[in-house]
């Protein structure tokens, strides 16, 4: 197995601290840029040396996975041990000291079941991997690490083709403005009630339907009842469906995954599985059922979807987010300036913005009207019942993107608002949308009647 370029760049960077003295690396690199066969190659690497190498993963199902990876890249297995860090902090006195502990996974190095593996070897040159170098309510990860270097972004992984581009369509279903917070995260159990006591199920069905009918989807959800109840929904419109979740037995599990690989399985509803370690090129969606604070799992959620398909080499993953992640977070590829430091309290998650659905506007929640089009947005408010209830979810599309559009894109608008802030953000007169809502048959506001003469 080779390394792409920017795979061994990271290596060298790495290697750069070394020289440099730092004995605990973190290493930063975006959800399908291939950090497996790095791990793999700086072990095989550091066996040839004589050294030995421990491998800390967090779940039975990454032991799997990388195990194969190690043994495609030669890994001397005399000399490495792979498993989760749960077993590993049991058996401490059983291990032969490592001299690399590498990590998978390593924002959460804060936890005990880590810093106690690290402790009783602190001999050993710790590297970490991660998408996302933070922890909810943890601080930052300095107390482990002692240098940080960073891959390449997640948006230059799009555009050369190594991920699969993306869309975002999201409609805030549930209000969460009254969740409490512990441990930096939504209280789970009133997350639970929140969203099996909402009419979400039947809505996001017909939501999936109109925006990504057919293709093969993950469904994220708050709880094993509501993604039964999801899956439910989802089969009584004639669509395959399945459950599953950590309680799921494992013969019914492997079948069930069988199955969805096959694409005898279209939609596969989930709680707590799937955030990290599953590789299906072919998945074109994945539906967000779970508000979160953390940063990690909202982006291991939503990148399930744009994994790179050589069956599909211009496959566009399509994310549909009931629950304004997008709103605390920011899309999966936006820049982000990684730091190990502890995270200043102002810059967690207290941007609240709205997104117009007329002319696509991001803006300050405390509005009631959007500011460009004067449209009013309204929040959907918690009911008690299930009923299904008519939500219409757009795309959410950065101002920049409008902007450095093609001049065709002008034909997707829809409403007279969109043509106006097409217009606007591409700096032409306003005749021109005049023109163009002729050309494309939209209605034009009576109050622009009397400019038309002036255009024919």
């Amino acid at each position: 197995m080779e390394l792409r370029d920017y795979q061994q760049s990271l290596i060298n960077k790495s290697k750069v601290e070394i020289i440099k003295g730092k004995r605990a690396i973190c290493c930063v690199l975006g959800c399908g840029g291939g950090k497996s066969i790095i791990q793999a190659t700086i072990a095989a690497n550091a066996n040839r040396k004589g050294n030995r190498v421990l491998f800390l993963v967090h779940r039975k199902e990454l032991c799997e996975q990388i195990t194969d990876t190690f043994s495609k890249c030669d890994v001397d297995w005399n000399l490495t041990k792979v498993g989760m860090v749960q077993t590993f902090t049991r058996h401490i006195s059983e291990l032969d000291p490592p001299d690399v502990i590498i990590t998978d996974e390593c924002h959460q190095s804060t936890a005990k079941s880590y810093t106690k593996i690290y402790d009783a070897f602190p001999g050993a040159l710790k590297l970490g991997f991660t998408a996302t170098p933070c922890r909810l309510n943890r601080g930052g990860l300095d107390s482990v690490y002692d240098a940080l270097v960073q891959g390449v972004s997640t948006r230059w992984l799009i555009d050369r083709g190594y991920l699969a581009d993306y869309k975002h369509y999201s409609i805030q279903l549930a209000d969460t403005s009254g969740l409490h917070s512990k441990a930096g995260e939504f209280v789970s159990s009133e997350v639970q009630e929140l969203m099996e006591g909402k009419h979400i199920y039947g809505e996001t069905v017909q939501n999936w339907l109109r925006i990504a009918k057919g293709k093969k989807t993950i469904v994220y959800c708050s709880s094993v009842t509501s993604s039964k109840e999801t899956a439910e929904h989802f089969i009584d419109e004639g669509i395959s469906a399945a459950h599953l979740d950590g309680n799921t037995k494992s013969e019914v599990r492997a079948d069930i995954m069988q199955q969805f690989r096959a694409g005898n399985i279209q939609v596969l509803c989930n709680c707590e599985l799937f955030s990290v370690g599953l590789d299906v090129p072919d998945c074109e969606c994945v539906i967000l059922l779970r508000p979160t604070q953390s940063l990690t799992l909202y982006i291991q959620q939503a990148m399930r979807c744009m994994r790179a398909d050589k069956n599909n080499p211009s496959k566009i993953g399509i994310i549909i987010d009931h629950v304004g992640n997008i709103y605390r977070h920011g899309f999966v590829d936006d820049n982000r300036n990684w730091t190990l430091d502890v995270k200043k309290r102002k810059a967690e998650n207290l941007i609240k913005i709205k997104e117009c659905p007329q002319c696509f506007t991001v803006y300050s929640a405390e509005k009631v009207a959007c500011p460009s089009c004067g449209y009013e947005c309204h929040i959907i408010k918690q009911t008690k019942d299930k009923k299904t209830v008519e939500i219409d979810l757009q795309e959410v599309k950065r101002q920049e993107d409008i902007k450095n559009a093609d001049y065709k894109e002008y034909q997707n608008c829809k409403t007279f608002s969109e043509l106006v802030e097409f217009q606007k953000l591409r700096k032409y007169k306003f005749g021109w949308v005049l023109r163009k809502a002729q050309e494309l048959n939209i209605d034009i506001p009576k109050k622009y009647y009397n400019q038309l003469r002036y255009i024919s």
